[in-house]
């Protein structure tokens, strides 16, 4: 079975991006893909800071990459970028660790102005390690994710619909396509 990696940048918790990610594994899930999460805030900050690449947690977040057959990399936008703390965490990855992995960004701001922060700051790093197969991705204005009494969220039916054919886009990225009978 597959297995998909969403690594979330969001140095915050709970927070709209790691919810959207939730929300986008429990598509995969529905498609009988096995995924994992991966917060990056959850990583040793001294590791992160100093580029500890011999850690034992850096060392088996980078071997959670590897093994994955395809990425979501989902981060809120912070002056027109990603985090800092997702940075970091892929700063200290082998320079091809994205190699012949579909990658699907998500990216959550405050406004609309941010929407080229995925195609002007996370795909240039993704390309930097080695991705050639980055999708589209999906941005979403905070507005249209509602966080209900519960601390789950709501997206807006556009918003929801944006984010099912995104991941729909990854699974048909990495999934190999049905071949044809051939008929005598």
């Amino acid at each position: 079975m597959p297995q998909v990696l969403a690594i979330a940048g969001s140095p915050s918790h709970p927070s709209r991006t790691y919810s959207i990610l939730e929300s986008a594994t429990r598509i995969l899930e529905a498609e009988q893909i096995s995924t994992q999460i991966l917060s990056v805030r959850d990583l040793p900050a001294e590791a992160l800071l100093f580029a500890q690449f011999d850690h034992e947690a850096i060392v088996q977040a980078a071997s959670l990459v590897e093994q994955a057959n395809a990425l979501i990399i989902a981060t809120p936008v912070y002056k027109a970028a990603y985090t800092g703390v997702l940075k970091a965490f892929l700063d200290l990855l082998p320079q091809t660790a994205l190699a012949g992995k579909p990658i699907l960004p998500i990216a959550t701001g405050g406004t609309i102005a941010h929407l080229l922060s995925i195609d002007y700051a996370l795909k240039p790093i993704l390309s930097a390690l080695g991705a050639r197969y980055i999708l589209a991705g999906a941005y979403f204005v905070d507005s249209q994710v509602q966080r209900n009494e519960d601390g789950s969220i709501q997206l807006e039916p556009e918003a929801e619909q944006r984010l099912q054919n995104s991941v729909q886009d990854l699974v048909a990225a990495f999934r190999p396509a049905p071949v044809a009978a051939i008929s005598r």
